[in-house]
């Protein structure tokens, strides 16, 4: 059996006591392939919304060609496979639904890449971050968006707080999220670049938007033996990269990983 491809991610790593911004500054930025490439485009199903897309065999097939890719972590496998991708898009782009691209959710914003959310997940799943019978404890998100990625961490974690900016995309999210009957999800508006005091501490933090600057309160909030995973730019208007961050009793370690693309992360209330 031909072996399946496995992700070239490990990077060095370093112990630092020095506060965030000075550790990030001094960062150089390693260049990588993102081990989760497509090969093929995904086909487009042909039928419309509640019948061919509700079926297991189309997000399925999505599935195989993010194993393909080389995702092997099976929570995060049998995740992508449960929750229902087009649910979350707008009605005319639902037959794109299962394609390996992004798509537009209104506000300026978009849904990400399947390949792009699965390779976040199962990063912070490879974490210190304590897994209770395989799932992640607690789990804070920046920027729910539609909430797709919420709906997918509240089936790895055992509680997910989901902060969402946009009163508009909130609301969109409150209305997805309310028709699965999910319970271990917490959808807030507020400013994400605070975190969520309240609920701290998190065993995992996750980013769908990304700066030049990584709020220290993020790291504050963040358990000891916890993982964050955030788009990150070296540079003011410079590209991102995937910036893995661990918690340990020690100080904090740091992975640089590939090139991404995120919407930049701001501040307040819209």
């Amino acid at each position: 059996m031909k072996k399946r491809p496995s992700f070239p991610i490990r990077l060095d790593r370093e112990h630092d006591k020095a506060p965030v911004d000075t550790l990030l500054s001094a960062t150089k930025v390693v260049k990588h392939n993102h081990p989760l490439q497509p090969k093929a485009k995904a086909s487009n199903p042909n039928t419309p919304l509640g019948l061919g897309l509700d079926s297991q065999k189309v997000r399925q097939k999505m599935v195989d060609k993010l194993e393909l890719q080389g995702l092997e972590d099976e929570w995060v496998l049998r995740a992508m496979s449960t929750i229902e991708r087009h649910r979350f898009v707008d009605t005319a782009l639902v037959n794109q639904a299962y394609e390996d691209t992004s798509l537009p959710i209104g506000f300026g914003q978009t849904i990400s890449k399947p390949n792009v959310v699965a390779r976040m997940l199962a990063l912070l799943r490879g974490g210190r971050n304590l897994l209770i019978n395989g799932k992640i404890g607690k789990v804070l998100e920046i920027g729910t968006g539609c909430g797709y990625q919420a709906a997918l961490l509240g089936e790895i974690a055992k509680e997910v707080y989901s902060i969402e900016r946009i009163k508009g995309l909130h609301e969109k999210a409150l209305e997805h999220l309310g028709s699965l009957g999910t319970q271990n999800i917490h959808l807030l508006l507020a400013d994400g670049m605070l975190g969520h005091p309240e609920a701290a501490p998190f065993n995992g933090i996750i980013s769908a938007a990304g700066g030049e600057t990584l709020p220290q309160v993020w790291i504050d909030q963040l358990a000891v033996g916890g993982r964050l995973v955030a788009p990150w730019a070296q540079i003011k208007g410079g590209s991102q990269s995937l910036l893995v961050i661990d918690k340990t009793p020690t100080g904090i370690e740091r992975q640089i990983l590939e090139p991404v693309h995120f919407v930049p992360l701001k501040s307040g209330i819209a």
